[in-house]
């Protein structure tokens, strides 16, 4: 723990429900991304995720996983140090508006309104952990003097059109500014996944964020805006507990809270960050000056810009005249692709979904 941390824990809420489709034939089922290691740290983006919160959350007792009922069994083997008691398990998937909602709930049961509380998703990439823990305690303070829901945004190192952006407005007032130097500002508006035209002049303006899905915020706060913007979530859950799921609408924490609220604040940051979002991630973190990615036994011929990938040492591929192409083994599965068209293995899944003799392969 660093000397200048709070001595007060930041409770820290990993999300970690999601399927990882975009990461198929490797993520399946019942075995999504966060349980996978693709850095070859021989950690999972769980495990790696829960490793990095310890220092805010101060140790487990501060530090809560919520998930799905279909892979509880497996954040508990892969996190055997998490109390039973901060695994909150959905009945049913209906998106994060009301996974954070009840996690909230069941945090300021113990912890009282005033705690401090924040959430990451599960499957994300993040270095620099000094500069991480820096960066959580500016928000935590940036929350609690200016009573607002700060999200974290970051800065881009690209025009992508695969992130929502967050725009920022006017900057807040020194006093409730943070002593760690990160500006901190309130949000004009949140914008959708962009067309490449759109992200470029995004970037261009120096104004806007990678909206990264990582919040920070007291109780208090979030539930009387959640109050405000979503009562058809937070009302059941009040009355009812997790017994309200199959009654909850299925909407987005974005769409839900963070668009409508006028007490959305955005510190923009710096540390490394990828979310892993699909296979062109991967070659992000493993490029070399190779002309290939081979996480794989290969033998190519006249091939370049491909990335092969393979979870089996003994596979060879082999490869012909191929550029910019994905190929990935996992099993009896083998998915070929090109690059620019990785986002579309969701729609492929939806056809091996209505297909019973393939739904196996899920």
């Amino acid at each position: 723990m660093t000397s200048s941390y709070s001595s007060q824990p930041l409770v820290s809420i990993i999300l970690a429900g999601g399927k990882g489709e975009r990461f198929w034939p490797l993520s399946r089922l019942d075995r999504p991304k966060q349980f996978l290691s693709l850095d070859g740290s021989g950690l999972s983006l769980l495990q790696t995720t829960a490793d990095r919160l310890l220092v805010p959350a101060q140790g487990w007792e501060n530090l809560w996983v919520i998930t799905s009922a279909q892979l509880a069994d497996g954040v508990r083997e892969q996190l055997p140090e998490l109390p039973e008691a901060n695994l909150l398990v959905e009945p049913e998937g209906r998106d994060t508006a009301p996974a954070v909602t009840w996690s909230i709930l069941e945090v300021v049961k113990r912890y009282g309104e005033e705690v401090v509380m924040a959430f990451f998703p599960a499957d994300h990439w993040i270095t620099e952990p000094e500069k991480f823990v820096q960066t959580l305690e500016a928000a935590r303070h940036v929350a609690l003097k200016s009573q607002t829901i700060v999200t974290l945004g970051i800065t881009p190192t690209f025009a992508s059109t695969g992130y929502g952006y967050i725009a920022q407005g006017e900057l807040l007032p020194t006093e409730v500014q943070s002593p760690q130097g990160i500006a901190a500002y309130k949000v004009d508006r949140f914008a959708e996944k962009p067309d490449r035209e759109t992200a470029e002049a995004f970037i261009k303006t120096g104004l806007y964020s990678w909206n990264a899905g990582m919040f920070v915020f007291q109780g208090k706060v979030a539930l009387e805006e959640i109050r405000r913007y979503a009562p058809e979530i937070l009302e059941p859950l009040e009355a009812k507990g997790i017994a309200a799921y199959s009654e909850l609408p299925k909407k987005s924490i974005d769409y839900a809270l963070m668009e409508p609220t006028q007490k959305a604040t955005v510190l923009p940051v710096t540390f490394a960050w990828d979310d892993l979002g699909d296979w062109g991630a991967i070659e992000r973190l493993l490029k070399t000056d190779k002309p290939n990615v081979e996480v794989a036994k290969h033998v190519g011929l006249d091939t370049q810009g491909a990335l092969l990938y393979s979870t089996q040492e003994e596979d060879l591929i082999v490869t012909i005249g191929l550029e910019d192409v994905v190929i990935v083994r996992d099993g009896k599965v083998t998915l070929i692709v090109k690059k620019d068209r990785t986002q579309d293995i969701k729609q492929v899944l939806k056809t091996l979904r209505a297909d019973p003799e393939l739904a196996h392969h899920l």
